[in-house]
């Protein structure tokens, strides 16, 4: 009995003590190398923490070489991070742009034990946006940024955008969002007739139940968990997503459990705000600088005909919707290499 005792004491102990060396070890990310597995000298590899709207947060800064245009990408959410799926996804884009990830306040890497997330907001979000392109400008030696925003980085994007047109080369939106309380609605319509389809009447009891919007967060978050059931947000399983994120070099094992925090938590403090106003069409009818649509055609969660329709009646000094047909809500999961072509043609139109 003792012998068994000392077994699991020990294995516990080899346990934590595994989780302190992941803990305290990993967390950087790795160098960008030629062929030979030689450092490439115009190469820059930084995760680091910068201050931003007074808080601490963390960026990763990657491109095969400084001298390329900057891509700064803005994550879903909020705290829907980007950050720990870069080293799966960003290798093609490395070569052409420096990728800048941010993880912004109540997300990932920059959620922390206490965090007041009375500071969620629109405003709070673009201050610290604003702080963060200023820095990247200053930091890597340039004038102007590619600003591209997914999903709710759409929101925080455009603003930037529209307020701040002379830092952008041009504005990307990837899934956008244009008026949430007319996507829920139209979300909501989707299921109802996908459940009628097959009769399904469960789901057409819940919906029912449900009502129509607007809805509490918590509602909310039911609704969308049933869009992603009909293959209207994800393009990927959940569990292939995971096995990414959790392979990631730059995240500790703490992290993890402040991505889970920020994600759980999501926009819930700004669900009112963002739910009851968000309505691009009327707030943001003209851009100064070039604006670029990334839509899934079988997107759910940010409408696809919303876009359109924003497309159409938006006016800028060029602009172009490129539409993924086998996407839903993240293009760059779905269709990577069309993705990642479609980004480099937008930099050889500057």
């Amino acid at each position: 009995m003792k012998i068994v005792l000392k077994l699991v004491i020990g294995l516990v102990a080899l346990f934590f003590l595994a989780v302190f060396y992941i803990d305290f070890t990993s967390g950087k990310t790795s160098q960008i190398r030629d062929e030979s597995g030689h450092i490439i000298p115009e190469s820059i590899a930084v995760l680091e923490k910068v201050e931003l709207g007074g808080m601490e947060q963390w960026i990763l800064i990657r491109g095969k070489d400084k001298n390329n245009p900057v891509l700064i990408w803005l994550h879903g959410g909020p705290g829907s991070t980007q950050m720990p799926l870069a080293h799966h996804l960003d290798h093609e884009l490395e070569k052409e742009f420096v990728v800048v990830h941010w993880d912004q306040r109540g997300a990932g890497k920059s959620n922390p034990g206490g965090f007041d997330e009375g500071t969620m907001s629109l405003e709070q979000f673009k201050a610290d946006g604003l702080e963060l392109i200023e820095y990247i400008l200053k930091r890597l030696d340039k004038e102007k940024v590619y600003l591209l925003g997914h999903s709710w980085g759409t929101c925080l994007g455009i603003e930037l955008a529209a307020e701040n047109p002379h830092y952008l080369h041009a504005y990307i939106g990837v899934s956008q969002v244009v008026n949430d309380r007319k996507a829920v609605q139209i979300a909501y319509d989707w299921l109802m007739e996908k459940a009628r389809e097959k009769n399904e009447r469960e789901r057409i009891e819940f919906l029912e139940e449900l009502g129509e919007p607007p809805y509490s967060h918590s509602e909310y978050r039911q609704l969308a968990s049933l869009v992603s059931e009909y293959g209207g947000n994800f393009d990927q399983e959940i569990w292939r997503i995971a096995l990414i994120v959790f392979d990631a070099p730059e995240y500790r094992v703490i992290d993890y459990y402040r991505l889970l925090g920020g994600m759980n938590r999501g926009g819930g403090p700004m669900h009112e705000e963002k739910m009851l106003h968000f309505n691009y069409i009327e707030k943001i009818p003209v851009l100064e600088v070039p604006i670029f649509f990334l839509v899934g055609a079988k997107d759910f969660n940010t409408p696809a005909e919303l876009a359109k329709e924003y497309y159409q009646l938006i006016e800028a000094p060029q602009k172009e919707l490129i539409i993924f047909e086998d996407s839903a809500h993240t293009p760059f999961l779905k269709e990577p290499e069309r993705f990642y072509q479609a980004l480099t043609g937008i930099k050889a139109k500057d």
